[in-house]
């Protein structure tokens, strides 16, 4: 971004910005700002060995092409572009385990795209390493690990949180970057809206003995989505999507039992494969915040949006969220202008909201349209994939959308 100049401070305030939460989106808004030139405190409540651990946990993201964009202006992507596996094509398909997939598949090719490899797949750990060294070596952050927010309050001039050590912390602007159960969202009195999907996410990753060439699988079965994600090497990031009881069984057998049930799913296409690293689950739902910013305090990530992993939008969502509220603070600052007012955040919400409300509602519609096994909705979905796939033009505007590179993209986006 422009002007990497730290600009002074208001008297009487510790910091311009401070961030809460220090997963993936607060690291990189940090950053997005501090290089822009405001000065940034970032509050973690995990301890630093923890964000530090280098073992393999199975998580991995599939990162857009306007994301991958957005890692490289903020001076991450060379840290992690080893470890990133381009995805060069996305095949999907539906049917049921041990049936194997209907005829009809939506096929995208990255050939098809001028502007590359439509995303890649990074494991997690390589991200969190590379966001605290950038971290650690840009001045004008001040990173907390192992502190708890107890409270927090704004006035007129600025927000304060304090800390469960006693320690009280001054800004102008307060961001939840604190997942869907935002503490920051709680104290500012947003409420959030949203169901949950009677769906748990078993995560894995598993490695085969023939080469996935750079395909991304999307099955659908009636309880829900299997996601086969490429990631370096002959290996491959899971995401079984399940009806709970069946995903609570799945993660309750032995690495043996597990692989026998998924072998019927995940098909002999790459070989024999065998798991690497553990297992983990989530439970799957749809959660928004009815808004995204109150007095002096802006929420960004999933304690803004948190939506289901079926299209695997969910940190480029937050990510273009870091894109635009860092966008909208700069240009503020730049015309005088107090960067947690009301008009301000208004910018910031007006540009998200619309954005984060169709990707929810589009979501939504997939999962409840493809996680089941009525014979009416399996024909009328094989149908319509069928249909995208034999429009070229259709078919490419949904490949843009895969890769981020539609709507109003923040500068950090635009390459």
């Amino acid at each position: 971004m422009d002007n990497p100049v730290p600009l002074p401070i208001l008297q009487g305030m510790d910091t311009d910005l401070i961030i809460v939460g220090g997963g993936l989106n607060g690291p990189a808004l940090a950053l997005a700002t501090a290089q822009a030139g405001f000065r940034v405190t970032i509050i973690d409540a995990l301890p630093l060995d923890t964000r530090e651990d280098p073992a393999f946990d199975g998580r991995s993201y599939a990162l857009a092409l306007a994301s991958k964009r957005l890692l490289a202006g903020i001076g991450i992507w060379d840290q992690i572009a080893d470890h990133a596996q381009p995805m060069l094509e996305i095949k999907v398909t539906d049917g049921r385990a041990g049936e194997g997939p209907s005829p009809w598949m939506l096929h995208f090719d990255h050939a098809e795209l001028e502007e590359g490899p439509m995303g890649y797949l990074v494991e997690d750990r390589h991200l969190r390493r590379a966001f605290l060294d950038a971290m650690a070596a840009t001045p004008g952050i001040t990173h907390l690990s192992e502190q708890m927010v107890t409270a927090q309050s704004v006035d007129a001039s600025g927000a304060s949180v304090t800390l469960a050590s006693g320690d009280v912390v001054t800004g102008h602007l307060l961001i939840g970057s604190d997942g869907r159960q935002s503490g920051t969202a709680t104290r500012a009195g947003i409420k959030r809206m949203g169901w949950g999907y009677d769906q748990t996410a078993v995560v894995c990753a598993v490695e085969h003995a023939l080469p996935h060439h750079g395909i991304a699988h999307q099955f659908f079965m009636p309880g829900g989505p299997l996601a086969i994600l490429p990631l370096t090497g002959n290996r491959s990031s899971i995401v079984w999507s399940e009806e709970t009881a069946r995903a609570k069984a799945l993660i309750a057998m032995d690495d043996a039992d597990f692989l026998d049930a998924l072998r019927p799913a995940f098909g002999s296409f790459l070989g024999e494969i065998s798991l690497t690293g553990a297992r983990f689950s989530y439970p799957l739902g749809l959660s928004l915040a009815q808004a995204f910013v109150a007095d002096r305090v802006a929420l960004v990530g999933d304690a803004a949006h948190g939506v289901h992993p079926i299209a695997g939008q969910g940190l480029n969502a937050g990510l273009r969220d870091v894109a635009a509220l860092a966008q909208v603070l700069q240009e503020a600052r730049g015309r005088g202008e107090d960067i947690g007012g009301t008009q301000t955040l208004a910018r910031y919400q007006q540009w998200r909201r619309f954005d984060t409300a169709t990707l929810a509602a589009a979501t939504d519609t997939f999962n409840k349209l493809f996680s089941n096994d009525n014979p009416l909705l399996r024909g009328l979905r094989d149908f319509g994939m069928g249909a995208i796939n034999a429009a070229p033009g259709l078919r490419r505007r949904f490949m843009r959308e895969a890769a981020g590179l539609t709507g109003d993209l923040p500068k950090l986006m635009r390459g």
